[in-house]
Parts: structure tokens; sequence; C-alpha cells
């Protein structure tokens, strides 16, 4: 079996919680002249960028595309829970495409969209007959990210 054979619906997460320091030392580096409790939207898109880079597909990763909403902020101090999961992939091109989002330790939506990667660290496979490999999306089971 194949790492693709089981890879819709698996999933990886993280927790972070952000700092005023983490914030000061964003703010300076970013030339932000009035420095912020929210927690800054590229810090919240790092979170997805480790996932992804480290976690899911992991090492060897690159991203293609990436579409994100915030319909709600985050305060320093606050614990963050950022999850990857894929929905579909093509394996004969490397090719994933992963729900992402972000919340508070209330449940509360921080950010969400998706992602389209190359998996650069693992093998392509070969499809029969040069069609698209059958995913059900339906059929999801909950695996954790390696």
């Amino acid at each position: 079996m194949s790492w693709w054979d089981d890879a819709i619906g698996r999933s990886a997460q993280i927790t972070r919680v952000f700092t005023v320091e983490d914030l000061r030392d964003y703010d300076a580096l970013a030339g932000e002249a009035s420095p912020s409790e929210r927690v800054p939207e590229p810090l919240i898109a790092g979170l997805f960028s480790t996932l992804l880079g480290v976690h899911l597909p992991g090492p060897g990763t690159n991203y293609l595309k990436q579409t994100m909403r915030f319909p709600g902020g985050a305060a320093a101090g606050e614990p963050l829970l950022a999850t990857v999961e894929i929905t579909s992939v093509r394996p004969e091109k490397r090719l994933v495409r992963l729900a992402t989002r972000c919340t508070d330790e209330d449940g509360g939506l921080i950010c969400y969209g998706e992602a389209l990667v190359l998996a650069g660290g693992i093998a392509a496979e070969a499809v029969p007959d040069g069609g698209a490999p059958d995913a059900n999306e339906n059929d999801k089971e909950e695996v954790s990210g390696r």
C-alpha cells in the first residue's frame, strides 16, 4: 500500500499560543508603527505552513495555491488550534488538496481555507490507463498526520 492509498481524510494539527512578545517581534520586523494585541494574519498562516512542510504531507512540500478567510481574530495569549485535512489527491502528479482551519480554545473560527500543494517528498504513483484515481470524498478516515 502506498502513501496515496489512504491519504484522503488524513489530518494533522498544531496548537500555538502567540505571546505579546511574539507580536512585538513581528511588529518590529514588519515595520508596524502601532503594535497590536491581535495576532496578525501572517502568523496564523504560518501555522499552516508548519503543518504542511513538517507533518502533512511533510518535508519537500511546495505550496502551489492557498486561500484563507479570517472571520474572527485572535488575541495574544490565546491558544490557537490549526488543522489541515487532505480532501483530494492526484497521485500521478503528487498533488494534494487540503482544507485548512484555525480555531480558538472555545472552537470559535479564526481562519478557514484551502491549500493545494505538491508533495515533493512523496513518490508519484502511476494511475492505470492514464485516468484519474477514484476518490470518494464521503469515505474519510480519521487518521492523524505522520
